[in-house]
Parts: C-alpha cells; sequence; structure tokens
C-alpha cells in the first residue's frame, strides 16, 4: 500500500471545498493508496513521473515513486479552469523532463 502525502496548496485547496465535495476528492485521493496507477490517469505532459487524476469537477496533480511506494498529491484543482496548470507549471518549475 503506498504512503500518501499532501503538499500544503493541496490541504488549501481541499480545505475550501463544500463538505460532500471534500469528502469525495479525500476518498479520491485514499483510492490511490491501492492503485496509484488508476485507469484514468494520465502523463502530465513535460513533467516526468507527475501525473493527473479526475473526481467528479476536480483535478487532482500528484507524483508516484514506484521505488518508494510514495504518492505526492501536489495539486488539486478544478478542471475546467486553466489555473490548476498556470499554478502547476510555477510549483514544479525546474522539475520537467
Amino acid at each position: 500500500m503506498a504512503i500518501v502525502q499532501l503538499k500544503p496548496k493541496a490541504v488549501k485547496f481541499i480545505k475550501t471545498l463544500p463538505p460532500k465535495h471534500k469528502r469525495q476528492v479525500k476518498d479520491h485521493i485514499l483510492s490511490l493508496q491501492q492503485e496509484p496507477l488508476p485507469q484514468d490517469a494520465r502523463p502530465l505532459i513535460g513533467y516526468e513521473n507527475y501525473l493527473r487524476t479526475d473526481i467528479g469537477e476536480y483535478r487532482v496533480i500528484y507524483r508516484y515513486e514506484q521505488n518508494k511506494d510514495l504518492i505526492t498529491v501536489v495539486l488539486v484543482g478544478k478542471r475546467n479552469d486553466a489555473a490548476i496548470y498556470r499554478i502547476a507549471k510555477r510549483t514544479l518549475k525546474g522539475r520537467q523532463s
């Protein structure tokens, strides 16, 4: 079972969600422990080992380090908002592949 870490930006966004959405996002993130590479996970283009997955109207950007069995949730944001990618670009600067 993988270990899940949440970066402060992800925690901050999750705290702003309504209770129902907060629970859905948390459940989805916890499900990554059992299945770190779900079927809907897609590589984050330009960033090696970073993936994105969707839950309802939200997107989770995370890194999976298979050798450590470690998942680091970097960001959570709205799917239909390009802002999550702008924030990811700033947050992950210098980590491009």
